[in-house]
Formats: structure tokens, sequence, C-alpha cells
């Protein structure tokens, strides 16, 4: 606290103390008034006039309306989205107040547990199938344009409400463009509605800002500090609020710290789980006020806060689909309206049994020997390791090569070989050399690039039987490192996207007994599926881990069958015989849909790097730099992701494979030179706090 109070009286009003969405009023008052204090309003933070600022909160209102509902008060009832019967807080009882009302109706996109007790259901049509509008955050009006039809004749919002109210129009487009004829001063309307369509904001209309005075001497008392175990509900990373629980693709992304697919755990400290007397997969009960208890498997995660437990929602629905029904646990059971964010346990005990838990961080694990090898490839904290290099901004300062231990030596790809038996049959450069560049001091882990992969590669879900199985098939997983004791209150955390680094020197190529991989002139290791017999040596042999067998025909069965009937038919004959034809519209119909018994792998997006340069060559001209971006590049929030022509020496990923940060993973044990690099990651400790790296060394999480 001392030095984050000289940090901020140093930086005056350059400063700024944000506080979660999820702390309490008081907490948000004190972080104002510190911005207040150091004259940070009006400079790094700017203060917007709320015209909806008086209404009550959601939690306010939520609560009125089933006390209206249980005494009687409302007759007919009408739900535009959500989820109530499921998300409300679970002292309100919403679910039993709804089926006592004589109407309801409920407009939504999939027939939930809410629809269920509803007297009526209307589909909802998706925001891509719907007109609409709406602001950002500062205000800033926009427009939503919907991009096809609605694929089961789903109404929006705006076209119920006008059917409701009787208005003269009903049809979405003619709704929105009466609204924006308010919106939109001056001759010309149709051009100038055009033109915001187009930009797909009305530059110049967002809220004015607002002058406020906070007054420091009316701050509330901090509340006293809780007893026992404090419950900090949180959405989950995959399904939010549970709305997205019947996504395939989402359940089986790994969770960024735990790595779990399919389910949500009771995330708990080290100490606490050792007192408690569970691991991971153990089974704890957890009750709060009114006798209310649910049991769930405990994850022990490194850096968990001590005494908090962590429970993510979302999982337990009964009405999600055939994907998201009864999988994890409801942990709105234990939420209630005065705790919405935080609650208190009136008791945590173990439970009898297991549960199995189908994480994946050790499936692919980069080693020597099993698990012996962690503690040299990761590296103790503070210490660069073979596989994650790190070191702290000031010590790059001083020398740019700290994460690596020395000058480099290792020669990247393009600009020099090591030695090798034999002579490469070119140097892959013909005419471009393709190369990708991962900085991990950008990297946040949140699994956008290995989604966008799925989506573009038509890569199959497999389901948690085949996960526990090691079978999952993602192109690119996010390998998650924890540096520090588990039970260790300051926990580094490192992520590295891995996936094929499309080696000169590829282990997998010398293997395969049929050439089904083998390497381009551009530096591509390319995969030639309808040569591939599935020996898998070249997964065997590949010291990344990054391939993938596809086992049955995961595309032909839902996710949650543990295993596909066997195609015996021609195999261009199952997509039209087996798989829905709803299913059939999310395949990118510029990549191979793969049957069972190939090797899967990152292939740079290889559709995208023929399609951008047969279009540039029809113009007559060559690739220029950005000209090509591959899914996982394209989703990435933070730019951690960089591809391009290592031919060309302006192009961005030649800089970045030129820093000084720059290395190859396993390049200098194995003399693979891959073709993607990865920058060290940076940290920046106070220098007031003990340095990076000057506690005991600890083993690696």
């Amino acid at each position: 606290v001392t030095t984050a109070a000289a940090d901020l009286k140093k930086s005056g009003k350059s400063g700024v103390v944000s506080a979660g969405a999820a702390a309490s009023p008081a907490t948000h008052a004190l972080a104002h008034a510190i911005n207040a204090k150091i004259g940070a309003i009006g400079n790094t933070i700017t203060l917007l006039q709320d015209p909806a600022g008086d209404r009550p909160t959601h939690r306010q209102a939520i609560t009125q309306l089933t006390d209206a509902m249980r005494a009687g008060r409302v007759n007919t009832l009408i739900i535009l989205g959500g989820n109530p019967a499921y998300d409300a807080p679970a002292d309100l009882k919403f679910a039993d107040a709804l089926a006592q009302l004589p109407m309801t109706i409920h407009l939504s996109l999939y027939e939930d547990e809410t629809s269920k007790l509803c007297k009526w259901h209307i589909p909802r049509a998706h925001y891509l199938e719907a007109w609409g509008d709406g602001r950002a955050w500062d205000g800033t009006a926009s427009i939503v344009q919907p991009l096809i039809l609605p694929l089961y004749d789903g109404k929006s919002i705006i076209e119920l409400l006008a059917v409701i109210s009787r208005d003269t129009i009903i049809d979405g487009r003619q709704i929105v463009r009466r609204t924006w004829q308010q919106l939109i001063k001056g001759d010309g309307f149709d051009s100038q509605f055009r033109k915001t369509l187009e930009a797909g904001l009305l530059p110049n209309s967002g809220y004015p800002t607002a002058d406020v005075a906070p007054q420091l001497k009316t701050l509330p008392a901090a509340p006293p500090a809780p007893q026992g175990f404090t419950l900090r509900f949180e959405q989950d990373s995959r399904v939010y609020d549970g709305r997205f629980a019947n996504n395939g693709w989402l359940q089986e992304t790994p969770a960024p710290l735990t790595k779990l697919t399919w389910d949500n755990a009771a995330l708990i400290s080290k100490k606490n789980a050792d007192a408690l007397g569970v691991t991971t997969g153990g089974m704890i009960r957890i009750e709060v006020a009114g006798n209310i208890a649910i049991e769930l498997p405990a994850y022990v995660l490194p850096g968990q806060p001590f005494n908090v437990i962590s429970l993510p929602l979302g999982y337990g629905r009964t009405a999600a689909g055939s994907v998201g029904n009864g999988l994890g646990f409801n942990t709105y059971a234990l939420r209630r309206a005065d705790s919405m964010s935080f609650g208190l346990a009136t008791r945590v005990t173990a439970a009898a049994g297991s549960y199995a838990l189908a994480a994946t961080q050790n499936h692919h694990i980069i080693d020597d020997i099993g698990f012996k090898a962690r503690e040299k490839r990761v590296g103790p904290k503070g210490d660069s390791g073979s596989l994650v290099r790190d070191t702290t901004f000031a010590e790059n300062q001083r020398n740019p090569r700290s994460a690596h231990g020395g000058p480099r030596t290792v020669p990247l790809g393009l600009l020099g070989g090591a030695n090798q038996l034999f002579d490469p049959p070119s140097k892959f450069s013909d005419p471009h050399a393709w190369g990708m560049a991962v900085d991990m001091n950008t990297c946040i882990g949140c699994n956008a690039c290995a989604v966008a992969c799925q989506a573009e590669n038509n890569i199959p879900v497999v389901g948690k039987h085949e996960v526990l199985n090691h079978r999952e098939m993602n192109w690119i997983r996010i390998d998650r490192y924890f540096k520090g004791a588990p039970d260790d209150d300051q926990i580094d955390v490192i992520y590295q996207p891995m996936m094929c680094v499309h080696c000169e020197n590829a282990p997998c190529e010398q293997v395969c007994p049929v050439a089904a991989t083998v390497h381009d002139s551009e530096g591509l290791n390319t995969m030639v599926y309808n040569r591939c017999i599935g020996t898998r040596y070249c997964s065997n042999n590949c010291p990344y881990k990054v391939r993938r067998f596809n086992y049955f025909d995961y595309h032909s069965k839902p996710p949650r069958q543990d295993t596909a009937d066997t195609w015996l038919n021609l195999p261009d004959t199952q997509q039209n015989e087996v798989i829905d034809k709803i299913k059939r519209m999310v395949f990118n119909p510029d990549v191979t849909v793969r049957m069972r018994g190939v090797m899967e792998k990152c292939t740079y997006c290889v559709q995208r790097i023929h399609g951008a340069t047969i279009a540039r060559h029809q113009d007559g001209k060559d690739i220029a730099d950005g000209d090509i971006v591959t899914a996982c590049q394209q989703a990435c929030p933070t730019q951690a992701i960089v591809f391009g022509n290592l031919k060309d020496p302006n192009s961005q990923v030649r800089k970045l494979q030129e820093s000084q940060r720059s290395y190859g993973v396993l390049q200098a044990e194995l003399n693979t030179r891959p073709r993607t690099r990865y920058l060290a990651k940076l940290r920046n400790p106070n220098d007031a706090q003990p340095a990076h790296g000057e506690t005991k060394p600890e083993h690696h999480a």
C-alpha cells in the first residue's frame, strides 16, 4: 500500500485508481476520491452524464418485480431475452413466482429454463439477423444491421414491442430509420443514414461530460473484515453467465488459469485445501445462510487468495440444449440478492467422493522425461527457462538479451542456419518465406486465437470423454505456467500460445512413411490429408506436441456422445447424409472437412495465404505486408500474434523476429529452426518492493 501510494503521488494527475465492477459502493467511492485528490478527473478519467443514472439497479428492479408477482399485482409478464428463472438471485425464488402467473411470454433465442415455465415462447432473432441500434459506454450512437435473414423466423425486441404496442410500423429496418430521423438532422437523411451505416457510428453523438465535485468528507465507512470463507461469484470465461452453455466450441475451450473444459469447479488456495484435506477433483460442501448448500469439486489454484473460494457461474443448466444440459454445477444456488458478487459461507467442509475434471495443461507437456524436466524448461521464479523466458524491464534496458542469459547464439532460420547433417533442398523462401512472431508480453491467455482457429479450420469438438483421453483437437493451445510456490501469494503467470512452429528442420517430416507431411518452397510444413495413413509417427517425433489425430468422425456425432459411428460409405457423402444442414453452415468452405484417420495441425491458414496471393497476382502485384492475416492474428485482442513474409526486411514479423527478445522454443536444444518465434515476457516490478527473482527459488507449480 505504501509503495502504491508513493507511485500515485509521483504520477499525479497522470495516475488512476480503478475499482472492479464487483467491488462495493464504498470501494468505488474511495477510488473516486483518490482520483479526485490526485487530479486524475479530467485527465486520465472523463466523467459522463448518464441519462438513466437514477433508475433502479437491476437487482432492485427484479426484486420489486418478484414481490409484485407474488402479491398478485402482475397479470401478464413479457420477458425480453434473459433467463431469470435460472440466474435470478436464489433467495427471490423467481421461478416459483413466474409459474403462478396467468399469462407469461418469453422472447428468447433458445427454449431455456425460463421458456419452459412460460405459457408462450417466441423465437428471437439473433443480433446478426436483426436491425437495431445502441450506444457505446461513452454514449456514441451506432446502428446494428443484419448479416443474414433469420434462420428460424425470429423476431427482434423492437419488432415484438411494435406489435404489442400496435405500432403502425412493425418492420425492424423501418423502426430504426424512424428513430434515427430524430438523431440525424438536416437535409438528405437517406445519404446521411447510409454514411452512418457504413461508418458504424454517428460522430459527436456521445454523452456530454459531467462536472462533479466529490464530497471527500462523506466517504462511507469500510465494512468489517469477513470471518471464514468469502465466496466470489464470477462469470465464467467461456460460457459467461450461462448464455453460451450450449456452444461446444466454448465448452471445449480450456479456462485460462485452470485449463478446465466442460466443467466448473470451486477455486481454492492450497493452504485452504490442505486444511480441508482435499485435492483437485475432491468434493467440497459449501453452505450459506438459509440452510442452502451445494457440493462441487475443488480445484487447487496457485495464487488464489486465502479464505476466498471463487465460484464460476453459468453451469448446471437443465434446459440449455443437447450440448449444455447437465454440465458442471449450478453456483447460482448460493447467490443472494444482497451478495451478487461476494457472499459469506457459513461452513465449508470436505465431502465424500471425487469428480473427474477434464483439464488440458499437462496433456502435451514439452518435457525430457515425463514431468521431471519441468523445472529446467520453465525456470524458477525470476529466471528464464528454455521454454519460457522472462526478465524485468530494468534488466532488459541494461541488457537486451537478459531474458536469454547472454548474446544470441542461434541464428534465425532465414538469416543463417546451424550445422546440419544434410543440406536442405531449398532455403524455403521461394517466392516468400512465411513466419510468425508471438509476443508473450502482450498475450493475456484469453483463448480468442484458439476459438478463431477452430472456426476458421473446421476443427471438431470431441467432448469431455475424449478430452479426458488427451484427444482434444485444438490446433492452438495456450500453455499456462505458474512460477513460484503453490501456496505463495505472489505467483507469476505466463501464457505461451503453442501451435505448429513450421520447423525448417522438421522432425515430423523425417519419420512419415508416406510423405504426408512435407515442406513447401515457402517454409510451410504442410499436411497432405489424402496420403496420411494414421501411423502417428509424426506426432511421436514432434517435440512441440502440436499435432492432433482425429480418432473418430467427430463432425458427424453430437459432442456429448462418447464415440462416433464409423462411416463406411464414400467420404464425400458423409456431409450430406449424416451432418445436420444447419451445422454444415458453420463449416468454412475454403477448408477441407476431415474425416477420421488423418493427422491435423496448424497450417498458418494456408487458405488465406493462397487467397490473398491469387488476388494480388490477378492485379499484377506481389503480397504486401499486412495483406495476409491469419485467423489467430485477426482475433487476438492485444495483437500478440504477427504473421508475414520474412524475406521482406521491412515487414513487421521480420522486425519482431530480429528483436533482442526473440527466441525459438527448443531451437538451441534440437536445431529445429522454427519459423514461429517468441518474444520474452517483460515484468516491471516496483523498485521499492523486493526485486523480481530475489526470493528463494521455488518449484514450478
